[in-house]
């Protein structure tokens, strides 16, 4: 089985209604449709664009108004997903549920159906100054490509996570990611090449570019796309299929032979995820697990 997969270094740039959101969004699902691919990713907290076109008075919209788009970009997704017959990991969106407020990845089908991952592990920022939940629980998707996972920026960072996605059946992770400068950036992009190798996966990530000079903490972006494999002899070199230019609007598309991976956990030149010694350290419902 494989699967090809486009990922967005999303511009941000100031807008003025919800229109130029959608065409901005359009244009990068037809350009991943063009190269054939049938999953596409967006960054996390894309839709804080939103938050630019501002109010009656002039000022940025605020965290606490952007579900108030959410029908709009439920409805937008769905209609891309549908027309291009494609995935659509649409990054995450921020929505409500009573009175909380949770950074949700969205995976819109392209039979229309839509399902949804919260944010996992909060940041500081969204904690202290956006009033932002954690999700309460990890599930994995099934699609007719293979089983994937939706993991936003700091849910990469915690290994039991992703080990978790791996021991229910993912083989591909989407991570969604918005980092702010190089520090940030480089936590995410080094934390998703460990969890190749540590789990035999592949990892897909991108970030949001560019800037939004009136939406606090949104103002400094720093981002790169990166389809990511294992480290071993029938994966490229580094373990990088395809990476974008730092901070430049594009997109990059790569194959994922999920047979490469069924292999190399099976006999590669090291079989990380067969040889954890679960004898001296626990792991997640061992003895529900299959090597592929």
């Amino acid at each position: 089985m494989q699967m090809r997969v486009s990922a967005v270094q999303y511009n941000l740039q100031t807008i003025h209604s919800f229109d130029e959101f959608a065409a901005q969004a359009e244009h990068y699902v037809k350009t991943a449709k063009e190269y054939d691919a049938e999953f596409v990713l967006f960054p996390e907290f894309f839709t804080t664009q939103l938050m630019s076109i501002g109010d009656e008075f002039g000022s940025a919209l605020s965290i606490e108004d952007l579900p108030a788009f959410t029908e709009q970009y439920r409805s937008l997704f769905i209609r891309l997903a549908i027309q291009n017959s494609i995935h659509i990991i649409g990054g995450t969106h921020v929505i409500r549920k009573g009175d909380r407020l949770y950074n949700t990845a969205h995976l819109f089908y392209p039979d229309g159906r839509v399902a949804e991952q919260a944010k996992l592990h909060m940041t500081p920022t969204e904690v202290k100054e956006w009033n932002m939940s954690p999700g309460e629980g990890l599930e994995v998707f099934e699609t007719e490509k293979g089983t994937i996972a939706m993991l936003t920026c700091y849910d990469i960072e915690f290994p039991e996570i992703v080990r978790m996605a791996k021991a229910k059946g993912a083989d591909v992770i989407f991570c969604p990611s918005c980092t702010d400068d190089r520090h940030g950036f480089h936590r995410v992009r080094y934390s998703s090449h460990a969890r190749t190798i540590e789990n035999q996966v592949y990892v897909v990530t991108t970030g949001t570019v560019g800037s939004l000079p009136t939406v606090d903490f949104m103002r400094a972006n720093y981002g790169q796309a990166a389809i990511l494999t294992p480290n071993d002899i029938p994966f490229p070199p580094g373990g990088v299929a395809a990476s974008g230019e730092i901070n430049q609007d594009m997109i990059v598309t790569a194959d994922l032979n999920l047979e490469l991976l069924y292999k190399v956990r099976e006999s590669g030149s090291v079989t990380t995820w067969r040889d954890r010694r679960t004898d001296l350290y626990t792991d997640w419902e061992v003895k529900d697990e299959v090597l592929v």
